[in-house]
């Protein structure tokens, strides 16, 4: 039998929809944290077999899919939509970071000139405001506890042995949160090299999804930007269990960290590092309402077209 042309195969119908890249919590390209953001134009719901296999096929950390709420909503215009997030692996319930580069996708490429957009999730509405340079998302405070837990194996090798200070968890994410020793520097939190393959045979229980290491920013210890502005506290967040060796930047991460710090440091409004290798900064204000805002810049990397 013969093989089809090309012809014949391009002619083939397929479904297409827009497709972006976008770094968030970054001003500049490979930095920050890429999320693929997918505008659902289809007139039907896509199955959610198909968005877990362009999840896998797109490999970063999250793929996130933003859904006209009504026929007659418009993506270039309409200010409300449901959102959701899938890993390579599995669909989440919170990614900040995808959040703010699906705001970011709406008002950059399709130039929605909305100033708020809310999206319905699976954690109830969020709401994103363009606040001049910055995408500004308004997310739940997420307040940990601290740890009663059996992870005592897993703290030592995520921390590579290294002093720690205090381990607090928090149940609505299943993250664990390992604050370093405040004699430590900014340097030793970046070279911590935990071995990533054995994280998940030592604790997997489904109680534990990610583990942040974090530290309190001095100038002392290195906790610095580029313009040697002291960060208040910096961090990095491994989750292999949702396929995610390290994730450079997590939003999601911030609403517990944000939390914690803010009763460590006394203050609300606090200014933060992910030093992964890629980076990214995150301006964390902790609110009285139970709610957190983190912001950040995103940037444009790839803007195209999948076809199913």
């Amino acid at each position: 039998m013969d093989a089809p042309d090309a012809a014949n195969r391009e002619s083939a119908p397929k479904l297409s929809l827009p497709l972006f890249t976008i770094d968030a919590f970054t001003e500049n390209s490979f930095s920050g944290n890429p999320a693929a953001v997918c505008l659902l134009t289809c007139d039907k719901d896509l199955p959610e077999e198909t968005m877990q296999k362009i999840a896998a096929e797109m490999n970063i950390s999250e793929t996130a899919y933003i859904k006209r709420l009504m026929p007659e909503d418009s993506f270039e215009t309409s200010n409300r939509f449901g959102l959701r997030w899938f890993t390579p692996t599995n669909e989440v319930p919170l990614c900040g970071h995808a959040t703010l580069a699906s705001a970011a996708a709406l008002f950059y490429c399709t130039k929605n000139p909305s100033d708020s957009i809310t999206f319905d999730t699976l954690s109830g509405p969020l709401i994103v405001e363009r606040q001049g340079d910055y995408v500004c998302m308004d997310l739940p405070l997420n307040k940990t506890e601290k740890e009663q837990g059996d992870s005592g194996e897993l703290v030592k090798l995520v921390t590579g042995g290294l002093p720690v200070q205090d381990v607090h968890y928090s149940p609505n994410l299943k993250k664990l949160l390992v604050r370093l020793n405040d004699s430590l520097s900014m340097q030793q939190l970046k070279d911590l090299k935990p071995p990533l393959t054995q994280l998940v045979p030592t604790h997997n229980t489904g109680r534990i999804m990610g583990v942040c290491v974090t530290m309190k920013g001095t100038r002392e210890n290195g906790c610095m930007d580029s313009n040697g502005e002291v960060y208040d506290f910096v961090s990095r967040y491994f989750s292999p269990w949702n396929g995610i060796p390290e994730d450079p930047v997590t939003g999601s991460a911030h609403t517990c960290l944000g939390s914690y710090w803010s009763n460590i440091l006394g203050k609300n409004k606090l200014y933060a590092r992910q030093c992964s290798s890629r980076g990214g900064d995150v301006w964390v204000t902790v609110r009285d309402d139970g709610r957190v805002n983190v912001a950040g810049k995103a940037t444009v990397v790839v803007k195209g077209t999948i076809y199913i």
